[in-house]
């Protein structure tokens, strides 16, 4: 997917701090954010704030720029427009077609998909008006997305509640796919972390929920691949509209990774592999023993799956890596990632930072992607789904 121009309007509500972070994960994905602000939404947040995190100017004033008929010009220009949040007066507007501001005159002006996020109180999101200016929009082809049940402004609590940033994301990133750009590609993709059985009760593991994997596997099938997931252990629900072959052991992530490998146009490695498993298995249960405070385990090396995959792929094929480092230096990260990618010899090298608090198990990811010379070529961050998809543009572009 190339780099959007997205149009992120914002209205007078009290979420509207949460657009910062909407407007922050699409920049951080590589999409080109303009945001048109009402005089409302700059009571909540600052214009600066705005300018800073979108970078680009601020659009609030009906009459800036008529020279160039900017109130116009915006909403022609877009590829898709998502509104958040979305007032119960900004919903009113959009479904009554009022033009009375730049955000009015931008959804007027635009034949790109518009996504609204509505916001505000419980009373006001049940009303029989909104009620019926939400069917509106809806009958016209607008998404909503949300909103929540959940704490809203003192002590209210229930549905109005706008959705996460990260959810926002998604659905314009969603809705924008509908080009399905990688129809006719065939993409592998492995998720979770594997497991190295000591008994029948214990093993070695490590802390991959599986998430990254997954959502790549889901960005892929949205944009029309043939997708395959092989999935080691996940904590996370498998996928719709894509085959997957559940695996436990390296081994046999090795042996399924290989027998799918040949018909792959892409091979995206986002599993996180044991680098060693027991030397041997006991066949009951390790028990505790009473005369010694210690356990010794022999391990040996697993088979290095990505190098075997880039040394055997043909020169059509992407194989892309991920490494996984608990170095807190950019700079470091970066040249660990360059060794990383110089001994497995795959194309791309997806590399993030983990440790205790960031990573494996959370719902958001940044990553640097860089080339086989070491090259970078991206970064992103945000929901591991934006993540997933700004991987698949930058591996996609090269090809």
């Amino acid at each position: 997917m190339a780099a959007l121009n997205i149009v992120v309007g914002i209205s007078g509500g009290i979420a509207a701090y949460k657009a910062v972070s909407v407007v922050r994960e699409l920049v951080l994905a590589g999409h080109d954010v303009h945001v048109v602000a009402t005089s409302n939404a700059l009571k909540f947040v600052g214009l600066p704030t705005l300018e800073a995190i979108s970078r680009n100017p601020v659009h609030t004033d009906l009459y800036e720029g008529v020279d160039e008929v900017r109130h116009v010009s915006v909403g022609q220009a877009a590829d898709v427009i998502v509104v958040a949040p979305a007032t119960a007066n900004t919903i009113a507007k959009i479904a009554t077609g009022q033009a009375s501001d730049f955000l009015g005159n931008t959804i007027l002006a635009t034949r790109a998909p518009v996504i609204v996020a509505p916001a505000m109180h419980t009373e006001m999101w049940q009303n029989p008006a909104t009620v019926a200016n939400i069917e509106t929009l809806r009958s016209r082809g607008i998404r909503i997305v949300g909103p929540e049940s959940g704490q809203l402004t003192g002590s209210d609590s229930g549905p109005g509640r706008m959705s996460e940033p990260s959810d926002i994301v998604a659905a314009v990133l969603e809705t924008v796919v509908s080009s399905r750009d990688l129809v006719g590609r065939s993409v592998l993709v492995t998720a979770g972390g594997t497991r190295e059985p000591l008994d029948p009760v214990r093993f070695i593991g490590n802390r991959s929920s599986g998430k990254q994997g997954v959502a790549l596997a889901t960005a892929a099938a949205a944009r029309g691949a043939d997708v395959t997931l092989i999935a080691a252990n996940l904590e996370v629900p498998l996928p719709a509209g894509v085959r997957c072959i559940q695996v436990s052991t390296t081994l046999e992530l090795q042996s399924a990774v290989q027998a799918a490998a040949k018909s792959a146009d892409a091979i995206v490695m986002a599993a996180a592999v044991a680098d060693y498993r027991p030397a041997e298995t006991a066949q009951s249960k390790i028990k505790k023993r009473s005369d010694s405070s210690t356990l010794e385990l022999r391990l040996e090396e697993n088979p290095d799956i990505l190098r075997g995959l880039a040394a055997e792929s043909p020169e059509s094929q992407i194989v892309v890596g991920f490494a996984a480092e608990t170095e807190p230096q950019d700079a470091a990260l970066l040249e660990l990632g360059r060794a990383k990618i110089a001994r497995k010899g795959c194309d791309f090298l997806v590399i993030n930072r983990v440790g205790w608090t960031e990573g494996f198990a959370s719902d958001r990811n940044t990553v640097i992607v860089i080339d086989k010379v070491g090259d970078r070529v991206g970064e992103a961050s945000g929901s591991k789904l934006s993540v997933a998809h700004r991987i698949l543009d930058l591996v996609f572009a090269a090809r």
